[in-house]
């Protein structure tokens, strides 16, 4: 099945390929490097083609397979219908590209769920669990979260709020920039930004100016629901785990890490300093680098 190109895609973006995976079409990307395979799913206004902290895991010589979620790029929002119906694609998606060992599956932000459903789904494929900034079993978002993100996100809305954001990130970006790390951090945001590395100042910038929603956040919005299901999920993982949060995130309190953490039967809890949600752009993410990269290889 061919499907058309992602609307607003960036030329700079990574190459992407769509796959029938008998749960619905799927786009991915695959990054060939070594025998062993990471699977990354990217959190809310994210897609296959835009990467985010995926060093620690070239840096070890994993293969990358990184899917669009639901909603996200050319992935349906039907495709597998949920965080659970979408492990199972993912796994489907394993095996038909001859994966059949999965070093560790990496749960970003909204990811979370999806990650930590596949890694409890299909034990015999998943050897480990990393959790950065990852919705737990805790209710999310919050009220002012879902109802402003079906005003702004709707379908008939999204492609207007997103052209107003990259253009402001063009034109403004410090004031963007305010605007955006605004929600992300409990910190004052003039702090925040004023403390960014111009490195992470420039990520920053570059993948706001390349972020969309689809109908992927709003999905997000509806499938999560912090509740038993996924505690029972999390309670199903044997695996190692491994969750990576700080306490200043104000997009997923610190909270759901600490669920996540009691949840999950062999899980290492591992606070960031980070200023934001942006794990990334702490101080100590090398420190953390060099932790994730000894967790793929104990």
């Amino acid at each position: 099945m061919r499907l058309p190109p992602a609307r607003g895609a960036a030329e700079s973006e990574l190459p992407t390929r769509v796959v029938e995976t008998g749960h619905g079409p799927l786009e991915f990307r695959l990054d060939r490097r070594g025998p062993e395979t990471v699977v990354i799913f990217h959190g809310g206004h994210m897609r296959a083609g835009l990467a985010l902290g995926e060093e620690p895991f070239t840096q070890a010589g994993c293969s990358l397979l990184v899917p669009s979620r639901p909603g996200y790029g050319r992935t349906p929002v039907t495709t597998g219908g949920s965080a659970e119906g979408f492990a199972d694609a993912t796994a489907a998606l394993c095996a038909r590209l001859g994966v059949t060992r999965v070093t560790a599956v990496v749960g970003v932000s909204g990811g979370g769920p999806t990650a930590v459903a596949m890694t409890a789904r299909h034990p015999v494929l998943v050897e480990r669990l990393i959790l950065q900034s990852a919705v737990g079993p805790v209710p999310w978002p919050d009220r002012r979260t879902y109802l402003g993100a079906h005003v702004v996100f709707a379908p008939r809305t999204e492609p207007a709020t997103w052209a107003l954001v990259h253009a402001l990130v063009r034109h403004a970006p410090d004031a963007a920039l305010r605007m955006l790390l605004r929600d992300l951090t409990v910190l004052p945001v003039g702090k925040v930004v004023a403390g960014l590395q111009s490195e992470h100042r420039d990520a920053a910038i570059a993948l706001f100016t390349r972020m969309r929603s689809g109908h992927g956040f709003l999905n997000d919005l509806h499938d999560f629901n912090g509740g038993p299901d996924l505690r029972c999920l999390s309670a199903d993982v044997e695996q190692p785990s491994l969750v990576i949060a700080s306490r200043h995130d104000g997009a997923v309190p610190f909270a759901h890490a600490q669920a996540l953490a009691a949840a999950l039967r062999r899980a290492e809890l591992l606070e960031s300093l980070a200023d934001s949600h942006f794990v990334w752009f702490g101080d100590d993410w090398p420190a953390i680098a060099a932790r994730i990269r000894g967790f793929l290889r104990p």
